[in-house]
């Protein structure tokens, strides 16, 4: 059993007060909230504001003359006949949005699942092995960012037309040409995929290239080889990264629209998106497509709660 000296246990019983907590100057929340208004009076005119409109339109009513939605901007005077026809359609006997909605779910779950399979090695080829010539490569990733995506879209059209030059390569290995813009839904996931890839290439290579080298050396010096480390050191640490580009991928493929309608345009590949544009631009259904969007918003809220709480936990256990 030791024994202390007497000087080191009224050290050892001293207690240490906590360090004292920084108390915020009026002067100084003043000033932040001054800070942040520009950005919150910019999210009220473009996101509040359009988000009450479109609430007033969806529990509105209908101008049955002229067949025009009619806001009600009271909520007192709502009315949910519209809410009640998009849920028959959802979920009601003989409801054709049901299927849609599913079939929107398989498209973006199989197409962000072949950008993450596509954009992982690109983005990890970048962070690790680029050298030199990483701003080489950072420059072709964000090279199609300086087209714009209708024109992106029309150039695919043209390579996967029957006598493009998509066949005329399958015509050299011996294949046959393939109809692709026959309303297939396979092209269609190939056009999510190409529009969409470069967004979570470029989250990725961000998220990968801040990883501490001294942590793979680490694997590599415990005796782990080059796939060990990949798997138990590389993917653990890219599993932000990894959450926030599928995150930024998979919200605006749920909404699109435009991509099933210039690759496809068949009623069998509709997207959720293509029957809100269908409603929206239908006299007398518009208020049926402001409820379905809702909707939309809706189920795109959760993931983003997810996101938020598990971004917060990473950065307390980083703390």
């Amino acid at each position: 059993m030791a024994i202390h000296p007497p000087q080191e246990q009224e050290r050892s019983q001293v207690s240490v007060p906590p360090p004292p907590k920084k108390s915020v100057s009026p002067q100084s929340k003043v000033f932040w909230i001054l800070l942040a208004m520009p950005g919150i009076i910019w999210l009220a005119v473009l996101f509040i504001v359009p988000f009450y409109a479109m609430l007033a339109i969806g529990e509105g009513k209908l101008n049955r003359l002229f067949e025009e939605p009619v806001a009600v901007y009271n909520p007192f005077e709502w009315s949910s006949a519209n809410l009640s026809h998009v849920l028959h359609d959802l979920f009601g006997a003989g409801a054709f949005a049901g299927p849609v909605a599913w079939r929107t779910i398989w498209y973006v779950a199989l197409a962000s699942a072949l950008c993450l399979i596509i954009g992982y090695p690109a983005a990890y080829f970048v962070a690790r092995f680029a050298g030199k010539r990483k701003g080489l490569f950072l420059i072709l990733l964000i090279a199609p960012f300086w087209i714009s995506y209708m024109m992106r879209m029309l150039a695919w059209i043209d390579l996967l037309q029957t006598d493009g030059y998509v066949n005329k390569v399958l015509g050299w290995v011996g294949i046959s040409a393939v109809d692709w813009l026959g309303g297939h839904w396979y092209t269609v996931i190939l056009g999510l995929v190409y529009g969409y890839i470069p967004y979570l290439i470029l989250v990725l290579y961000a998220g990968l290239d801040r990883i501490d080298p001294s942590l793979i050396e680490a694997g590599r010096d415990l005796g782990l080889s080059r796939a060990r480390t990949f798997v138990r050191v590389t993917v653990p640490l890219s599993r932000q990264p990894i959450l926030t580009a599928m995150l930024i991928t998979v919200l605006p493929m749920i909404g699109d629209y435009f991509t099933n309608q210039l690759m496809s345009g068949a009623r069998n590949t509709a997207m959720i998106g293509n029957l809100i544009d269908g409603q929206l631009s239908t006299p007398g259904l518009a208020g049926q497509g402001a409820i379905l969007s809702l909707i939309v918003l809706l189920v795109l809220i959760v993931p983003m709660i997810y996101y938020v709480i598990a971004t917060n936990r990473a950065s307390r256990e980083v703390s």
